[in-house]
């Protein structure tokens, strides 16, 4: 393929200053299952290219879903014209300096090809879960649901970059439903479709599979007795499932440089971060320590090179609370003036790149469980995040979540349902006491974070040790 479309660019007759062609196929598969019946078999193929032209210090886009010479000439064509229409309303020039020339591939790492199972072997596997999980007549609904992608890149341009990418991708979730009356819980595998990661069938078909099936029906019907969560300023410990979201909502989208420059706000929102913050600003305790890292295997956003060919490298966002650099592409890095990260991004090939999260993680600390949770007097430990609200700056949140339990005398004792957490972003991320080490650290994705207009949902991954926080506001579905 980079042979066609590197042929097919320098037959483009256009008078630009750059050109670059960003092909894209992906075929996606989707098996859910619910309560022992399959609901939904389906797969679905996608191709085409995206054009972009950089033309009177704009760039112009325009996708299509042909490789035919006549058509991407007229694509090149069109976001020519696109390129120096916005020329003339020009907020901020680029030059070519924001597409420089690279050359390289990537490859997920893969143990078991997806087509090594049939359509009516993921179906088997997925009634067994929804079947493990029904513990008793408390389970009134079951589901389970894989979802298969592979996504294949390349990208060429008129100053010589050829990359070529391919992504093997496993989505997985299966969760259960309990009620009792009125009352009514739910729990699943660290939350939904948070099993999401790039490799094979090997990242699914784990020795403890269907001992977790069984422990997320038998939690469900836990919760049903289970003792409201108390209202109380307390020790807060989160585990790696919900640290998932913390870093998402309150870390991730607020350096999002386009959220910061206001590219967003109509849609999405911005941010409460400034651009004078980045190398001053104390955005957490001396304990906060988070990077963008394209670079951890088997993580849902690992990439060697971003949408328009900006090689990737793990950064330090923010070391020891302090905010060093945003998540912007090369673009909103001259505009803004700040330093970022290789983060141009978009969800197929007919959407341009904009600013995206990644792989963001918290790095781990020096501390075993037992270490963490020892000298906790009283507080409550969470897990898997069931809901979240943040305001559009990214400021003031509250989040929920699956399961809890109370930390009495440095052990965890009672469960607790329906469990929440409010705080502002800085204040929550100065609260962050203790760091835990490798051993609690666990990765999770999520292909369904939604930004831009037309919107884009993208893949993204978070990796996090277990935290504890001080002094957060916690309480029940009552409050």
């Amino acid at each position: 393929m980079i042979s066609e479309l590197s042929q097919a660019l320098a037959a483009i007759d256009l008078a630009a200053d750059w050109i670059g062609l960003r092909a894209v196929k992906s075929a996606i598969g989707m098996t859910t299952v619910r309560d022992g019946l399959p609901q939904r078999n389906g797969r679905s193929h996608s191709q085409g290219v995206m054009v972009e032209v950089l033309a009177g210090g704009q760039i112009g886009y325009s996708a299509v879903n042909s490789l035919r010479l006549i058509d991407l000439q007229a694509a090149a064509e069109a976001a020519y014209r696109q390129a120096i229409a916005a020329s003339k309303w020009a907020i901020f020039p680029t030059s070519t300096a924001a597409r420089p020339k690279v050359v390289g591939q990537y490859a997920s790492p893969v143990q078991k090809a997806l087509d090594l199972l049939s359509p009516g072997e993921i179906n088997e596997i997925l009634v067994r879960l929804c079947h493990e999980m029904k513990r008793s007549d408390a389970i009134v609904q079951t589901s389970a649901t894989a979802v298969t992608d592979e996504t294949e890149s390349w990208f060429v341009s008129s100053n010589g970059s050829e990359v070529h990418q391919k992504f093997v991708m496993l989505e997985t979730h299966f969760g259960a439903t309990a009620q009792d009356g009125s009352i009514v819980q739910r729990r699943s595998s660290n939350g939904y479709l948070a099993h999401s990661y790039q490799g094979g069938w090997e990242l699914f078909l784990t020795p403890e599979l269907w001992e977790q099936a069984k422990t997320v029906g038998e939690q469900a019907i836990e919760l049903l007795t289970a003792a409201e969560c108390p209202s109380e300023t307390t020790t807060l410990v989160l585990a790696p499932d919900q640290m998932m979201l913390q870093i998402h909502e309150s870390v991730g989208h607020p350096l999002e440089l386009d959220r910061i420059l206001g590219d967003e706000r109509n849609y999405a929102g911005g941010s409460f971060v400034k651009p004078a913050d980045f190398g001053s600003l104390s955005y957490g305790s001396k304990l906060m320590n988070i990077t963008f890292n394209p670079d951890v295997e088997g993580e849902f956003a690992s990439y060697r090179f971003d949408d328009i060919g900006a090689p990737a490298s793990k950064e330090y966002l923010i070391r020891e609370g302090v905010l060093q650099r945003g998540l912007g592409s090369l673009e909103s890095q001259q505009r803004l003036g700040v330093p970022g990260v290789a983060c141009a991004r978009a969800s197929s090939w007919n959407r341009p790149p904009i600013d995206r999260m990644a792989n963001i993680n918290l790095e781990a600390g020096t501390e075993n469980l037992h270490a963490l949770i020892g000298n906790i007097e009283r507080g409550v430990f969470m897990e898997a995040n069931q809901s979240w609200s943040i305001d559009d700056q990214r400021y003031k949140f509250q989040f929920g979540c699956e399961y809890a339990k109370r930390i009495e005398n440095g052990k965890l004792t009672k469960t607790l349902r329906n469990p929440n957490y409010r705080a502002t972003t800085p204040q929550f991320w100065h609260s962050l006491a203790k760091v835990g080490d490798t051993s609690t650290w666990e990765v999770y994705g999520t292909p369904l974070c939604g930004k831009g207009e037309p919107n884009q949902a993208i893949r993204v991954g978070h990796g996090s040790p277990v935290c504890v926080f001080e002094n957060i506001e916690v309480f029940g579905g009552g409050a």
